[in-house]
């Protein structure tokens, strides 16, 4: 079998693998539960790629990642659940219908109305969902999912509650909340109780995804940035130790902030 750039040959390969007659025993042994950690892995390497504009990593990272469906789907189909042809209809005619302004005769509007336009026909495809279910009573945050990313989740969740009016009115009324929760924490520290201090970091932690919505921040791509900055520093303080023939660990606290605060003042300067 020869490599191609058509999709098809993709589906023959994943199909071929997980053939009993000849695949291969470790695709063979996986399921549904054993490989949606990779599936999540592999978006998060093409969002690496992509932060570090690195576009040959890009395009090898995009084909790990095409191949996550194409592996769901075969399984679905070896169960009798669906196949590949049913995945791609389904976001065929959900990008259509979520867009009558460029597939039907609606007016595009503008931006804004556009995003109204797509919050309302998501609205009803959660009703749609639910009732399918038999729920009666869907939630606005019932299809945020659980696996996001805690940071990313809670700024999720807080904006669908926006949504119908439960929202913090400024972002001065937000920082007043950090505030809050910020003595909280202190507080349950001071009390010595440490399910109550997990209890007020978390609740510290969701009061500032909040106030990142309300600046018009993305507080998962903030706290990405702040990681990296802090790498980025503080290898230049280990490089400054090996110039100075220090072990870190033995420098102390005062050699090392000094040069932290080397590389601090270069950022800013």
């Amino acid at each position: 079998m020869q490599p191609s750039r058509d999709i098809a040959r993709l589906i023959e390969i994943m199909a071929a693998l997980r053939n009993p007659v000849g695949g291969c025993p470790w695709d063979l042994e996986q399921d549904f539960s054993t490989i949606r950690h990779y599936t999540i892995e592999e978006a998060y390497e093409v969002a690496d790629a992509i932060e570090r504009q690195d576009f040959a990593d890009l395009r090898e990272e995009l084909g790990d990642l095409l191949l996550q469906p194409i592996y769901h789907a075969q399984m679905a189909s070896e169960a009798g659940h669906f196949d590949i042809g049913d995945v791609i209809y389904a976001i065929t005619d959900k990008l259509i219908r979520r867009h009558p302004h460029v597939f039907g005769d609606v007016d595009a509007g503008s931006s804004a109305a556009s995003e109204r336009r797509w919050e309302a026909i998501k609205a009803q495809e959660r009703a749609a969902k639910a009732a399918r279910k038999g729920d009666t009573t869907p939630s606005i945050l019932d299809d945020v999912p659980n696996v996001l990313p805690a940071l990313a989740r809670a700024e999720k969740l807080t904006k669908r509650a926006a949504k119908v009016g439960f929202d913090w009115p400024d972002f001065a009324a937000v920082k007043a909340k950090v505030d809050e929760e910020l003595a909280e924490v202190a507080e349950a520290q001071a009390s010595g109780d440490s399910a109550a201090v997990h209890e007020e970091i978390g609740d510290l932690l969701f009061a500032v995804a909040n106030l990142a919505r309300h600046a018009g921040v993305n507080a998962e791509a903030a706290l990405r940035d702040a990681n990296f900055k802090f790498t980025r520093r503080f290898h230049h303080v280990e490089a400054r130790c090996r110039e100075e023939g220090v072990d870190p660990a033995a420098a102390g606290l005062e050699r090392l902030d000094g040069y932290w605060n080397e590389i601090r003042a270069t950022d800013k300067g």
